[in-house]
Formats: structure tokens, C-alpha cells, sequence
């Protein structure tokens, strides 16, 4: 089994070679990308940018990886998620063990109530994993995002991790 692990800075020259490993696979579902992204320079910054990411390791190869960005505290609690696997590990569970471990993390280590996820209308293999894990259609967003040339219009969904309320800070 592949293991998953909060991400390190370290994992910046890995992760820009699993990037550009996969740069043609992830071209029809990932927005446009300057050159740097697909460096070790680029993604350490990324690293740092304060999101907070997951990565599915094997061997010495980046596999995989989960982020949850737009973190908000207080009353809201809530965050995005976004995700990606390798595609030669398409198909064999691992974005849904990313998605889990990314909400046990978030429900435990961040104490959020919702995570929210998008996903291009077509994009049925991201839908499946997102109804896996728990994630509930929310909407359609039209023109949500630029996604290889054009705005994509994205399903939107959700999940409620607990009904607690927040806490008395």
C-alpha cells in the first residue's frame, strides 16, 4: 500500500517531477501552468504558500497528492479540496485514501466542519471518489474555472464532517 504523509519542503524536487511526469495526463482537468510550477523552485514556493498538502509516496517517487486551501476558521470552518494521482495509479483506490486521510485531518488536526470540492462536468472518475469519501452534490458553478483554453463549468459538492459546534475562542 502506498503510503500517505503531511507534505515537506523537501518534497518540492519530487513533487516537480511527478508534475511533469504527469503533465499531459493532467492537461484536460488542470489550469494553465507558467513553466516555473513544473520546477522544484516553483513547487517549494507552492509548498510555502499555506495551504496545507498531502502526498502519496512510493519508493522515492511522488504519486499522488491532496491540498486543502482557503482555509477559514471562526464560524465558517471550512476549506477546498483539491487532488491528483499519478495515471499510472489511476483506478486503484489512492485519491480516494488521499481524500479520506485529507478529511480525517481536517475534522481532527483543523477542527473544520465542511470541506467543498469541484470537479468538470466530464470528469466522472473525480466524481466517483468524492461520492466514495462522502461528498454530496451541492450545484453547478458555469464558467467556474479556466481549464485548457476555455471556462470549464464544475459540479460542486461537499462534505460535512461533523455537526459540532465551533469552538468558544
Amino acid at each position: 500500500m502506498v503510503p500517505i504523509r503531511p507534505a515537506v519542503p523537501a518534497d518540492a524536487p519530487a513533487l516537480a517531477a511527478a508534475l511533469v511526469r504527469n503533465r499531459a495526463y493532467m492537461r484536460h482537468i488542470e489550469p494553465y501552468r507558467s513553466e516555473r510550477y513544473y520546477t522544484a523552485e516553483g513547487q517549494a514556493e507552492r509548498l510555502a504558500d499555506g495551504g496545507r498538502r498531502w502526498v502519496a509516496v512510493d519508493g522515492e517517487a511522488l504519486v499522488g497528492m491532496a491540498i486543502l486551501s482557503g482555509i477559514v476558521l471562526g464560524p465558517f470552518r471550512s476549506a477546498s479540496l483539491g487532488y491528483w494521482v499519478d495515471g499510472s495509479y489511476a483506478g486503484k483506490g489512492l485519491a480516494t485514501r488521499l481524500v479520506e486521510e485529507v478529511c480525517r485531518a481536517a475534522r481532527e488536526e483543523l477542527g473544520l466542519h465542511r470541506i467543498e470540492a469541484g470537479t468538470l462536468l466530464d470528469n466522472h472518475a473525480s466524481q466517483r471518489v468524492l461520492a466514495k469519501t462522502g461528498f454530496t452534490t451541492v450545484g453547478l458553478a458555469p464558467e467556474y474555472l479556466h481549464i485548457d483554453g476555455a471556462w470549464r463549468d464544475h459540479h460542486l459538492f461537499q462534505r460535512i464532517l461533523h455537526d459540532d459546534p465551533p469552538p468558544q475562542d
